[in-house]
């Protein structure tokens, strides 16, 4: 039943996107940090997991105990003591922004895909809760081939594709 109303809610908010009228001026920076964490934690789920990733990203913003902007929150972590733009390699919350690796997207479509996502979130921000409800809040999550220390700490909320998400107990 809760999956139902989910994928009702998700034909609703997709049926509205053509009039969503977001600040894309004043978003870009945020657009851009949402889409590439949907793009490299969710490219190849489903859109509804890609989703979930980036509902995660809004709920931490909302939250106190995380950083209070979007690009904060995708680039939180540790940085060396000499440079404050420069993070210790696999220490962050989302692993691929400290991975090593280019954050350059290299598949097109995915992208694109990723900055859609992105700019229907950032559209309806302020309505996130809406869309949100199967989630529960919920602030972390993990593929479901790791099992993080965190996990035991925190109560399971859903599975959506590969990724297994968790709030706060």
């Amino acid at each position: 039943m809760r999956k139902t109303k989910f994928i009702l809610s998700m034909l609703f908010v997709f049926g509205c996107v053509g009039v969503a009228q977001g600040n894309w001026a004043l978003d870009a920076g945020d657009k851009e940090c949402l889409a590439k964490n949907i793009y490299f934690e969710a490219k190849n789920q489903p859109l509804i997991g890609q989703l979930a990733v980036a509902i995660v990203v809004m709920n931490r913003v909302e939250d106190h105990r995380f950083p209070n902007t979007v690009c904060e929150v995708v680039q939180q972590g540790p940085t060396l003591a000499w440079t404050e733009n420069f993070p210790v390699k696999n220490k962050c919350q989302f692993s691929w922004y400290c991975d090593g690796k280019s954050d350059k997207p290299k598949h097109k479509g995915k992208w694109e895909n990723s900055l859609s996502v992105a700019s229907l979130v950032l559209a309806y921000k302020e309505n996130i809760r809406d869309i949100a409800f199967l989630l529960d809040g919920a602030t972390h999550y993990h593929a479901d081939y790791v099992f993080p220390e965190w996990r035991k700490s925190k109560q399971k909320i859903v599975q959506i594709g590969n990724h297994i998400f968790y709030k706060w107990i």
